[in-house]
């Protein structure tokens, strides 16, 4: 497909009444910030530095089951250079800043600085799009934190992959650039790439746009066996067809999802396939899988050609998250995120499917396995510890099995505070080198500290 590169205009991402929130949190080695600190912040701001009680709980709270705590101030930023200047105070007095996007993380970490408005819809018009979608509303400073993923991955790659430059803040206050508006460069080190995922960077991005592909189509399978749903997806993605998505959701996500948005799937596992291209393509290969998804005994097979058709049969992945919380009133969620080879996804799957079972946990299996991610999503209430004990431990076994697979411990959700133990098992000792490229951009440790690393991190 036809790639266009351009870049994104600043004001997409940042609107001029908010542009982000940067957060000076407390962290265990109680580093507050100091009255200087606020009142030289307060100085900078004025009324957009906020110690208000409200506004401090609002930015010490996201979506992860981990121990959070408020920071001393927010500070509304609306320039790059009102963001370096925040951050040349608190380095003066070693006060911690963590970046604030729409505090939707699940690792605990918070995601960066991001935009406001919806860029595919401002794009349209241009027959250009910003393929990366992590299949629910996000913001692109977080995409780019975590280097996000999604639905679109197996097709367009993900936010590495999309991300041409940024513009950083580090740890002194200097506003660098990374990176060029072309394809390739030679030029140095791909400090881009090393920002990318960095879960704590101050940027505005750069991005890869791509041309809105002539012709969709989408298709909607039901099997009898889970195991039936991840075979057809690896003999798929082994015979090289081009698929744009490639989402999977057990039983338990479909009568969720069924319930919460009113649809009437199949309650078996399903595959849901989009191919993007030309129409005499789209024939083809919709034809080809078709034909493999029969051989693993697909149930039913519903081909999606229209716009509204596509939108109805993705409603329900894309509503997932709070349809499966709607099933236990009060509760919030936890997500397991790996990705293991996809020779390994159909054990790995089914392994973790009877795991679910076997732990007496409700959860359900939902993932993007066009590139071999997939997620167990299980609804929970703070006041009942014995259910957190075991949705702990099954998420202890799932990533221990998805590193023996030869897999990652997290395929886009990152590290945050929640996996700081599985990256040196993971990495072993490249994490020591990790750490030193930290300490070496940041030797006062204020950028979003206490996250991806613990302090004085060895491999062992």
């Amino acid at each position: 497909m036809w790639r266009h590169l351009i870049p994104v205009p600043r004001s997409l991402l940042m609107p001029p009444r908010l542009r982000g929130a940067v957060c000076s949190r407390q962290q265990s080695t109680r580093r507050t910030a100091s009255p200087d600190t606020i009142s030289a912040l307060k100085d900078l701001l004025g009324v957009r530095l906020s110690t208000s009680r409200s506004v401090l709980d609002q930015h010490g709270t996201d979506e992860s089951y981990h121990d959070v705590t408020p920071p001393d101030a927010v500070a509304f930023v609306e320039s790059t250079e009102e963001v370096a200047e925040v951050i040349k105070i608190c380095a003066a007095t070693r006060t911690p800043v963590i970046p604030f996007g729409a505090g939707t993380s699940i690792e605990g970490h918070i995601s960066a600085v991001a935009g406001g408005v919806s860029l595919n819809a401002d794009l349209r018009a241009t027959g250009l799009m910003f393929p990366v979608d992590p299949g629910a509303n996000a913001t692109i400073g977080g995409m780019v934190a975590t280097n996000a993923s999604g639905t679109t991955t197996v097709k367009y790659g993900n936010m590495k992959t999309n991300v041409l430059s940024l513009t950083a803040v580090m740890a002194d206050g200097r506003i660098i650039k990374t990176g060029s508006k072309t394809r390739k460069s030679s030029a140095g080190y791909d400090l881009t790439r090393l920002l990318i995922g960095a879960e704590g960077t101050l940027a505005v991005v750069e991005l890869r746009l791509s041309g809105v592909p002539e012709a969709e189509k989408a298709m909607i399978c039901s099997f009898d066996k889970m195991k039936d749903a991840i075979d057809t997806c690896t003999t798929v993605m082994q015979m090289g067809i081009p698929v744009a998505r490639m989402e999977m959701m057990d039983e338990n996500v479909v009568d969720a999802v069924n319930r919460y948005s009113n649809l009437d799937n199949p309650l078996r596992p399903l595959l849901i396939i989009e191919h993007h291209g030309s129409v005499g393509e789209l024939e083809q290969q919709s034809r080809v899988v078709q034909e493999i998804a029969r051989d693993f005994g697909a149930m039913d097979i519903e081909v999606a050609s229209t716009a509204e058709d596509r939108k109805r049969l993705w409603s329900g992945r894309h509503s997932v998250w709070h349809a499966v919380l709607s099933q236990v009133p009060g509760s919030r969620g936890f997500s397991a995120d790996v990705a293991v080879p996809f020779s390994k996804l159909t054990g790995a799957v089914v392994e973790t499917q009877q795991d679910l079972k076997n732990s007496g946990l409700f959860g359900t299996i939902v993932g993007h396995v066009g590139d071999g991610n997939f997620h167990v999503l299980i609804p929970f209430t703070d006041d009942n510890k014995e259910h957190l004990g075991r949705m702990k431990a099954f998420s202890h076994r799932l990533v221990k099995r998805a590193l023996a697979c030869g897999g990652t411990c997290t395929g886009e959700h990152g590290i945050g505070i929640g996996k700081m133990d599985y990256l040196p098992m993971e990495h072993g000792e490249a994490v020591d080198f990790m750490y030193t490229i930290k300490k070496a951009l940041d030797p006062l440790d204020i950028m979003n500290p206490g996250k991806i690393f613990y302090a004085n991190t060895h491999s062992n």
